[in-house]
């Protein structure tokens, strides 16, 4: 049984690590090993937590960091943090009501959410939900009608920008949702689009430009060259992403490549990423390193399946104690301060896998006193 979207635990979570812990226990699993599973050998989901836990920090000290603005903006719009919901494709086998249970809890707490077109109930009834930041997250499963259709409806339903996801050429094999047998609805229905999206290309991108008034964010870029590919079709958005490593096996951590995706992009357009950011601390990693947006997707599954809306608004609130705490433990009081200069390579102190940043025991937590 899936989170009903509303009921929060009576226990309050103080920790993101006891969040995970109740999504462990809630949810049944199939969910379970979607949420926590990707492609094959699950290599490239382990190298994105890998990359995240191989940086080190350099504090500065003794610096007045009484006033820390933690506030940023997306595309020119003010947000609560610097960090975005990921869109998720099988997010109502999680949480009951789906990407509105996630639209709730983005308006609620002030981030942005980004919509999967394969996420129930669909654009326009999550666009109804509650009035947030918003960005279309489109699979390519149609002809260029069709696309525009997709683009229309999302500019009439209030969608501040527009997303092609371009790193599913061919549908993955992910081992843990075979080995359980669980296929999510949209993935059994989807053989037929499947050939657009291994035809897609940079002709439907300068298409795309040509054609509609919309930002356009391309997700799942990865090497500098397709990032410069993008630049050069006026992209306003490039995207580092493996796609949670759900797709391509044995690729690099998406913070292993995001430094010189950064110095290619050269402030010619933004950079978001994602892939493993769990915690506080990976989210102040991802700005330093030049990133404007660190996408959450895994994390915002966890505290929707632990406690529905209110998890997922308490995990956005921890989430937020985190990057204030350690910005101000660097020395800096906002975004704008952070350098790679405030970071250094460093030797991993954990084997990695796709929690890892949650390593300690569930324990029964005393009662907090009113």
């Amino acid at each position: 049984m899936t989170n009903s979207g509303t009921e929060p635990e009576l226990q309050p979570f103080l920790t993101l690590q006891e969040i995970y812990h109740a999504a462990r226990r809630s949810l049944p699993p199939g969910p379970w090993a979607y949420l926590i599973g990707g492609a094959e050998t699950e290599t490239t989901v382990l190298r994105n937590r890998q990359a995240l836990d191989q940086i080190a920090f350099r504090p500065r000290v003794l610096r007045d960091v009484r006033n820390i603005d933690s506030t940023a903006k997306l595309l020119g719009k003010p947000v609560r943090l610097p960090v975005m919901l990921a869109p998720i494709g099988g997010l109502e086998s999680i949480v009951e009501g789906g990407a509105a249970a996630a639209a709730r809890a983005a308006a609620q707490f002030g981030v942005p959410q980004m919509l999967s077109s394969v996420c129930q109930p669909g654009l326009e009834a999550t666009a109804a939900v509650a009035q947030t930041t918003r960005v279309f997250q489109l699979y390519v499963r149609g002809d260029d009608a069709w696309v525009d259709d997709w683009v229309r409806r999302a500019k009439d339903h209030g969608y501040c920008a527009f997303c092609l996801t371009v790193d599913v050429a061919m549908y993955s094999r992910r081992e843990r949702d075979l080995i359980g047998r669980f296929v999510k609805p949209w993935r059994a229905r989807a053989a037929e689009g499947a050939k657009f999206q291994s035809a897609l290309s940079w002709d439907q991108v300068k298409r795309f430009k040509d054609k509609h008034d919309v930002p356009l964010i391309i997700k799942g870029i990865a090497t500098t060259e397709d990032a410069l590919l993008a630049v050069e079709h006026g992209v306003e958005v490039v995207y580092v992403s493996n796609h949670g490593g759900r797709q391509l096996d044995h690729g690099l951590g998406s913070a292993a490549v995001l430094p010189e995706i950064v110095q290619a992009v050269a402030g010619r357009a933004e950079v978001w990423v994602d892939g493993g950011f769990m915690r506080g601390t990976d989210v102040v990693k991802a700005i330093a390193l030049g990133a404007k947006t660190v996408g959450i997707g895994r994390l915002a599954g966890l505290g929707l399946a632990a406690a529905g809306v209110a998890g997922l608004v308490r995990a956005l609130e921890i989430l937020e104690d985190e990057i204030r705490t350690c910005l101000g433990l660097l020395g800096v009081t906002s975004y704008a301060e952070l350098t790679p200069r405030h970071l250094a390579p460093a030797p991993a102190v954990r084997q990695a896998d796709t929690f890892s940043a949650f390593p300690l025991p569930a324990i029964d937590a005393p009662p907090i006193a009113e």
